[in-house]
This record gives structure tokens, C-alpha cells and sequence, in this order.
């Protein structure tokens, strides 16, 4: 598939995330200030890559975009918006800009940022328990975005990542760190996709392995971005993990050993996507992609 196809899709994806989370915004009582910081963090410019991979899991294995799906692609913008406005929070990673512009807390105070993430999180809840049917789907798509992004997941790998802080660090622990903190999320958003397609367990298998590698992949190369970009071209600070002593694969390993573990993860996602055949595609190309990703 020819990249500009695969950037139509995604920008055709992106599109119908913005109109979702639009709509769930609408239909819900949320005072005008709050509206408008929450507005602020949601319409930012990001590439809703997790997002658009559970609308692309969904039409994988159920051949095409459902309600359910859409819903579920929301909520999981909703928690990824919420992890980078605390992420950049001065007691976490310090950074003054996200996506090009200045951060939550930077534009609205650290208080507000504070309560707009904590609002983005517990609504990514609701929206699933209230929007998605039938109720045995919801409960597992919520267990499924809980576990993930909790404390056995996204949490353990930010908070295993402050700890790395000023350490040595080891590519065990780089692995583990970049599972939770990062890869989770994608598996969560591939399999999420896959349960609103009624996927079967040896499809769900495969969309799991295949978010995990992507993950990592994906993380690796954010990672080397962080040493080689500009903040102008990234839309966030640039070197800021060497500033803070962050343990990183291009601090552990060097430059030239990530790029071999990141092109063998992608190698590895893309083998997993052979059951599925030339459905699969649109993947295989978003691996390319993240291969050739500058920001």
C-alpha cells in the first residue's frame, strides 16, 4: 500500500476520534472552563495512532467501523491525552510544550492540568459503561483499558521510569520499563478493536503479540528521536531524557543497537499479521511507518 494511502487512512481515522470525542464531550454537563482546558488537551494535534489502531483491529476482523468501536477509540484517546497532561507535569517529565503548543499546565496552571487529566481518565470509564453494548462487552473492554493503563500497566511502567532516573539502567529493565509504560497501551488498543470486531481468542492472540511489539517498537523510536530531533520538529523538548538522566535504549545500548532492536521488533509485529493475509495491510504499513516516524 502506497504511504499516501496510509496517510489518508490514518488522517480519515483521526477524524472520526476527533468527531467521537467531540460528541462525548457534548453530551456531558461539564462546566465552561473545564470544557474548554478539556477541549484544549483532546484537539491538540496528535496523530491518534492508538486510537486509530483500534478502529483498524475492528475493521480486521469484524470488516468495518462500529459504534462500539468508535466509542472504545475515544476512550482510549481520552486515557492517552490524560497520561501526557500529567506526564508533562513538573513533578513528572517537566516539559513546557506538547504537540507544537504549550503544555496543559503551562496554559492553564498545574492545578487545572491536575483535574483535566484526572477528568479525561475517569470519563474514558464512563463512556465505555454507559455507550457500549451489549453490557458483557463493556465489561470486558473496561477491564481490559483498567488493566492496561493501571497500576499493572501504564502506571508501573511511569513509575518504574522515574526510579530508572540517574541509574545505570539495564536493557532487561529498559524492556520492562517500555512494556508497561508504553506497549500496553498499544496491545490495549489492538485488542480493544478486535473485541469490538468480535474477534476470537486466537485472532485477539495475534492483535495482542502484534500491539506489544508495535509498542516497543514505537517507544524505542521515541527514544531515539528524543537524541537526534529538534523540539520544533517533535512539538515537544528535545534531549529533555538526557537532561533528566532517563534511562533510555540510546543511553544503555547506543544509537546503533535501538535502531537493530527497533527494526526487529517491527520485523517480528509484522510476522505476527500473517494469519490475517493481505486484510492486515493497513498494519503492515503503520509498521513501516513508525519505522520511518521524525516525530
Amino acid at each position: 500500500m502506497p504511504k499516501v494511502d496510509f496517510d489518508i487512512q490514518l488522517r480519515s481515522k483521526a477524524g472520526l476520534v476527533n468527531d467521537t470525542v467531540r460528541w462525548v464531550l457534548a453530551g456531558r454537563q461539564i462546566d465552561s472552563e473545564l470544557n474548554r482546558v478539556l477541549r484544549y488537551t483532546l484537539e491538540s494535534p496528535g496523530k491518534r495512532l492508538r486510537s486509530a489502531l483500534v478502529l483498524w483491529c475492528c475493521e480486521l476482523v469484524g470488516g468495518g467501523i462500529n459504534r462500539n468501536a468508535q466509542v472504545a477509540a475515544a476512550a482510549v484517546e481520552m486515557v492517552h491525552t490524560y497520561s501526557l497532561v500529567h506526564d508533562d507535569l513538573p513533578a513528572m517529565d517537566n516539559d513546557d510544550f506538547r504537540r507544537g503548543r504549550p503544555a496543559c499546565h503551562k496554559a492553564f496552571g498545574e492545578a487545572m492540568a491536575i483535574l483535566a487529566g484526572d477528568a479525561l481518565l475517569t470519563m474514558a470509564f464512563e463512556v465505555l459503561a454507559k455507550e457500549i453494548d451489549p453490557p458483557s462487552l463493556a465489561a470486558g473492554l473496561l477491564g481490559r483499558l483498567a488493566e492496561d493503563a493501571g497500576a499493572a500497566g501504564m502506571i508501573a511502567g511511569q513509575w518504574a521510569d522515574l526510579k530508572a532516573e540517574n541509574t545505570q539502567g539495564t536493557e532487561q529493565l529498559l524492556r520492562a520499563i517500555h512494556t508497561n509504560k508504553t506497549a500496553k497501551m498499544f496491545r490495549c488498543a489492538a485488542v480493544m478493536g478486535g473485541m469490538c470486531g468480535s474477534a476470537n481468542e486466537k485472532q485477539l492472540r495475534h492483535l495482542s503479540e502484534f500491539g506489544t511489539k508495535i509498542g516497543l517498537a514505537f517507544q524505542i523510536a521515541d527514544d531515539i528521536l528524543d537524541v537526534s530531533g529538534t523540539s520544533e520538529h517533535l512539538g515537544k523538548t528535545a534531549g529533555k531524557d538526557a537532561k533528566a538522566a532517563k534511562c533510555t535504549y540510546p543511553a544503555v545500548v547506543g544509537m546503533e543497537k535501538s535502531r537493530q532492536l527497533e527494526k526487529e521488533l517491527a520485523r517480528q509485529a509484522v510476522a505476527v499479521l500473517k494469519p490475517f493475509g493481505p486484510r492486515a495491510d493497513i498494519l503492515r504499513q503503520l509498521v513501516k511507518t513508525l519505522l520511518q516516524r521524525t516525530k
